[in-house]
């Protein structure tokens, strides 16, 4: 295993399951750090220090003081995030071929498809200005395809790669809001098993946990805070 960094990682974050992704890992690996809050609803993602770490303008990001050579390195996007700390502490991410791989493309399948799909689902069925049917059934009916995808790889293992690694990490955010998405856990047996085998973990419940208040913080209500998260766009 990598020696693990004694200096602090800064984890630019706020509680939403692609936080939940950085968070749960980091608590995982028991690495130090500290909370860097990214208030989406106030639109702190805009601001020029964070779009220096972030240029997607969206978070979670870190910075690792004790980076590759030691030096300082800033790193967005939560998968990219994920590879970087399993593989600077040897955790969650194997290095035999063969069983990286196996994470890599459940990894990616959550980072290109559920989550995506889950979210503009969660979109048009909950911050939609109004209802549009076309669009809530095409992703909700998606959505569920991808719980029928999972459900099927997880009929014959714990885990999604084998053994709990970061693609488990990485999907089990966007799997627990099921209910927001038009889903019936009832129809994905083993999503639900792999899901409370999930929860349990003691340092799932802690990267879940992390800053929860602060999402009360953001108002959906608030006609400012709707347009700061759906239409406002980075400065070019």
């Amino acid at each position: 295993m990598a020696a693990i960094s004694q200096q602090p990682i800064e984890l630019y974050y706020w509680p939403t399951p692609n936080g939940w992704k950085v968070s749960i890992m980091l608590e995982e690996c028991g690495l130090p750090y500290v909370v860097r809050s990214v208030n989406i609803g106030k639109g702190d993602q805009f601001k020029a220090e964070f779009l220096a770490i972030s240029p997607n303008n969206k978070m979670p990001a870190i910075v690792d003081p004790q980076g590759p050579g030691g030096e300082p390195v800033s790193i967005f996007e939560s998968g990219a995030i994920l590879q970087y700390l399993g593989r600077k502490t040897g955790l969650f991410y194997p290095s035999e071929e063969r069983a990286r791989i196996e994470v890599e493309q459940w990894l990616f399948w959550q980072m290109a498809g559920l989550g995506p799909i889950a979210g503009q689902t969660h979109h048009f069925r909950i911050y939609a200005p109004e209802p549009i049917p076309y669009a809530v059934e095409r992703f909700t009916r998606e959505t569920s395809r991808l719980y029928g995808v999972l459900d099927r790889r997880l009929a014959d293992r714990e885990f999604l790669a084998g053994d709990y690694s970061i693609a488990d990490m990485a999907t089990y955010p966007w799997a627990k809001m099921w209910g927001r998405q038009g889903q019936d856990i009832a129809d994905f047996p083993h999503v639900r098993r792999w899901l409370e085998a999930i929860a349990a973990r003691p340092a799932v419940r802690r990267g879940i946990a992390l800053n929860a208040a602060d999402k009360k913080l953001v108002d959906m209500s608030d006609p400012a805070v709707r347009a700061i998260l759906f239409e406002r766009q980075e400065v070019r």
